[in-house]
């Protein structure tokens, strides 16, 4: 797909082991004018870290050595030095991994495969994140209203998507038909405003839905 218009050219920090992808994502994201630097380990990132400027960084989640959700942890206990907005490429079926990764302070994740499109939309989403924080309790307030319209099956339904279960196994905890839910989650997207199940995990951790 073709890149995303004119972006101001900005850090991005892509860990992944394998080479093909870093290589993949390097071409994708410097056509689209942000500025790349590869990593193959968690580890060479966080032995760099002191000396590299603000950006955003674009991590696997199943990794050798550190992963996705140990580096999160370690970035996290160096806020004081580094703030890094963290968005985390995930496989099918990872989405309880990646409520984990977005509890420990991830921005966002991926499941692979992703558009093209989408990934530079939420680096650009991920490095203009520091201009809307300041609109964090307004935003708070909203997204608790969007929860509080929700009936409680679509609050169920809505914490069972959250928690990575398919529409068959949130049937079957609830005794409805599978066709049911499709129903009730269709109500849950267009309620909470979210457009995949990445932004819903997202308002759900906001609102208080997903504890750590």
């Amino acid at each position: 797909m073709s890149p995303g218009g004119n972006v101001q050219s900005s850090n991005v920090y892509v860990i992944d082991d394998d080479a093909a992808m870093r290589d993949s994502l390097a071409f994708l994201l410097e056509s689209a004018g942000f500025t790349v630097k590869l990593f193959e380990s968690a580890q060479n990132f966080l032995d760099d870290v002191q000396d590299i400027e603000t950006g955003c960084v674009l991590t696997d989640i199943r990794m050798p050595g550190i992963d996705g959700i140990e580096l999160l942890r370690q970035l996290h206990s160096a806020s004081s030095t580094h703030n890094f907005p963290v968005i985390v490429m995930t496989g099918h079926g990872d989405i309880p991994l990646a409520v984990e990764a977005m509890k420990l302070g991830a921005l966002d994740f991926l499941e692979k495969p992703f558009e093209d499109d989408r990934l530079v939309g939420v680096i650009k989403k991920a490095l203009a994140q520091d201009a809307s924080a300041k609109k964090g309790d307004t935003v708070a307030a909203e997204i608790a209203a969007r929860v509080s319209s929700l009936s409680q099956r679509e609050r169920q339904v809505m914490e069972g998507l959250v928690s990575g279960l398919s529409n068959k196994l949130i049937a079957r905890d609830y005794n409805i038909s599978p066709r049911t839910v499709e129903v009730y989650r269709a109500n849950v997207m267009t309620k909470m405003q979210a457009n995949n199940i990445s932004e819903l995990v997202r308002l759900a951790i906001r609102a208080g839905v997903l504890k750590d």
